[in-house]
């Protein structure tokens, strides 16, 4: 046996680890947390000053048992759980579960922790140990306690008042206040009219005509309102002369990008990749725990995936520069402190931002070593990473300014790339209009116009946008509610409890979600009170500081949470929520089948239970008819949980296809079309006709 033990979380470091550190080191996996509350009661003795009751987990006791043979083993035993306060609280559990406090073994017990699985990082920590970090311990137990306190106490009123199954959370409930804000606003969003009015024009000398957008008189701008206003104003355009009053030239600076945060990973996953931010943070953690490279060995490609810092080491600001350098070319490197952050509250700045552990592992040059997924998000931190240590873009920007008749102005932008920098790597894909506009090197103040067409045209005020995964992890953010590991998890309990639903990206909340809001809003405003919410967790980040006590913290917050539940039990009136009605009439008792939630999603029952217990599978049609027998094609699963479309025949009609099929036959063969991204292409794979992008 080793003399030495180090003790990771997650089995898929243990391989990699090992590797590294040689026979000398024995290195074994916690598999997460060994100890927690209990899930039958509440666990904390509110009458002892909200002494936490602490068991091991269930499952856990033979692990346990194993971790206490091999620590008998060891002379020296590492703590290397994840960097950050869960991490922190299960080294601490483990030291407690083993009996590793001072006083209670000789044996040598270390924390140490590295923000990446690299050999370099992993021994570096090895010569840096230190203690374990109670403030962190403790800022993660104000958090577990406050938050079952609210949900052990909250959760059974919904029970009573609404449905079983329900549940309350600190962070929870304040996004689904958030969410149901949001349809408030555009459900009374009331649209007003305006117009714009483009004219284009002939310029003397010039083939191609110059298009100009309305911008008010020579007073300054106007806000054309109706109709009325901008006939008027085409009416005098038509008739007057036209002058180039001012042609002015720029530059304009398109400042890098920062380096990923978790928030600003999530978010660009779920707006590029279009990925949950559930499958952001798992493909991220599976980057950053270990990937079998082929001549590398396995090794964590990216840096700690929760952070909210973005601070990057020299080690790794020295790289950026050398790989910069030889790729690119100095004119390419920014400045050394390229991407800093902007100071923001709240911010622990414990971690460095989300990179890549080696830029010499280049997207392309591991792309076999990953999977589809794995390759996408690591090379949207690749780039983003390199693009945050180069250069800003440089545009060359031309105004124009046109006068009718001395009266009204049109105005027309354009730039042009004269430096790409950043750009040659990384791009969001929010380029500005003017971009895309080209305007002649011969405009000039005395070019000469003749007006080709006017076009006023209609427009109505858009009501706010449906939150999705992404601008809902950014308005958390930006109200300094929950922390990077806590966005996914919310987002998914959300779902997972019916309060939302989602279509495509957006997010709706469901008559259960507007109930659950509605108690939560009327019997306990301030948690879901999203100033309120951001105090206490700046009262948490004061814990982890060590500048306050975290049973402080519980104190002053559980009595007035214990009046509201007392209170509310009295006066919160109960909600029903009736079950969705379908057409789908039951066999056994002539009653309309209606959609019940189960663990593996919907299923059909019997309104009439407990009298008929007649239940069914629920198949969500899809409004095309099976190509086979002309029967309804419906959305399964299959037993990996994948979405697949087949006949709701089965098994008489065996019609089945990964793709959603759509009511368009292929105009070569005859085959359904099927939809593949924006694209409808043929379900016949010897055919490969594929058609223009979808509507």
């Amino acid at each position: 046996m080793a003399k030495n033990l180090v003790i990771v979380e997650s089995p898929a470091k243990v391989k990699t680890i090992k590797k590294f550190l040689g026979t000398n080191y024995e290195v074994t996996a916690s598999m997460g947390h060994v100890r927690d509350l209990p899930k039958s009661q509440m666990g904390i003795d509110v009458e002892n000053d909200f002494e936490p009751r602490y068991i091991t987990i269930r499952g856990k006791g033979d692990l346990l048992a194993a971790l206490r043979k091999q620590v008998k083993k060891a002379d020296s035993i590492y703590l290397a759980t994840d960097p950050d306060r869960e991490g922190e609280a299960i080294s601490w559990h483990l030291m407690n579960a083993l009996k590793l406090e001072p006083g209670e073994t000789e044996k040598s017990v270390q924390r140490i922790t590295f923000n990446e699985i690299t050999k370099n990082a992993v021994k570096r920590s090895l010569k840096e140990p230190r203690e374990i970090d109670m403030n962190l311990v403790d800022a993660q137990q104000a958090r577990r306690v406050l938050d079952r306190l609210v949900g052990y106490d909250i959760s059974p009123l919904l029970w009573a008042k609404v449905k079983r199954g329900l549940s309350a959370g600190r962070v929870q409930s304040v996004a689904l206040r958030i969410i149901c804000d949001r349809e408030e606003e555009i459900d009374d969003f009331i649209p007003e009219e305006y117009w714009t009015i483009d004219a284009s024009f002939d310029v003397k000398g010039e083939k191609k005509k110059l298009n100009a957008k309305f911008y008010g008189d020579t007073d300054g701008k106007i806000e054309v309102k109706t109709g009325k206003e901008a006939e008027e104003i085409r009416s005098f355009c038509e008739k007057a002369d036209y002058k180039v009053t001012e042609v002015k030239k720029g530059e304009r600076i398109r400042k890098v990008p920062l380096p990923f945060t978790t928030s600003t990973l999530q978010q660009e996953a779920s707006k590029v990749l279009n990925f949950s931010t559930q499958k952001t943070m798992r493909i991220a953690q599976q980057l950053y725990e270990g990937i079998d490279i082929k001549g590398n060995g396995t090794v964590g490609v990216i840096s700690y995936l929760r952070t909210d810092s973005t601070r990057v080491s020299d080690e790794a600001q020295a790289a950026a520069v050398e790989y910069i350098k030889n790729e690119f070319g100095d004119s390419y490197l920014g400045k050394e402190n390229g991407g800093a952050a902007k100071e923001k509250r709240n911010v622990q700045d414990a971690h460095e931002a989300i990179r890549p552990t080696d830029l010499t592992l280049t997207p392309a040059s591991i792309k076999a070593s990953l999977s589809n997924d794995q390759f996408k998000l690591y090379q949207l931190i690749w780039k983003r990473f390199l693009a945050s240590r180069m250069a800003p873009a440089v545009y060359e920007t031309t105004s124009v300014k046109i006068v009718a008749s001395g009266k009204y102005v049109f105005t027309v932008s354009a730039s042009k790339i004269s430096f790409d920098g950043f750009l040659s790597v990384y791009t969001d894909g929010e380029e500005d209009e003017s971009a895309s506009n080209v305007l002649s090197k011969n405009i000039s103040e005395s070019s000469g116009l003749t007006l080709s067409g006017v076009d006023p045209k209609q427009h109505f005020t858009q009501p706010p946008a449906h939150f999705t995964e992404a601008s809902l992890v950014r308005a958390l953010e930006e109200l300094g509610i929950g922390r990077p590991s806590t966005y996914a998890p919310t987002i998914t309990t959300l779902l997972a409890r019916r309060y939302i639903t989602k279509e495509g990206r957006n997010l709706f909340v469901t008559e259960m979600g507007n109930a659950v809001n509605n108690i939560m809003k009327e019997a306990f405003p301030e948690i879901v009170d999203a100033k309120f919410t951001a105090t206490m967790e700046s009262l948490l980040d004061g814990v982890e500081e060590g500048n306050v006590k975290w049973k402080t913290v519980i104190r002053n917050f559980y009595p007035d949470l214990d009046a509201a539940v007392k209170r509310a039990e009295k006066e919160i009136e109960e909600v029903k929520i009736a079950d969705e009605e379908t057409d789908v009439v039951c066999e056994n008792c002539g009653r309309h089948m209606v959609i019940k939630y189960g663990p593996h999603g919907k299923f059909l029952a019997c309104p009439g239970f407990p009298d008929c217990h007649n239940t069914k599978p629920y198949y969500e049609k899809i409004g095309v008819p099976c190509p086979k027998c002309g029967k309804d094609v419906v959305m399964r699963m299959s037993k990996k949980g994948r979405r697949y479309y087949g006949c709701i025949g089965f098994p008489d009609c065996d019609f089945m296809s990964w793709a959603k099929p759509t009511d368009q036959k292929c105009p070569k063969c005859g085959s359904v079309m099927v939809e593949k991204g924006r694209h409808l292409a043929c379900s016949n794979d010897e055919c490969k006709y594929v058609s223009n992008v979808k509507e």
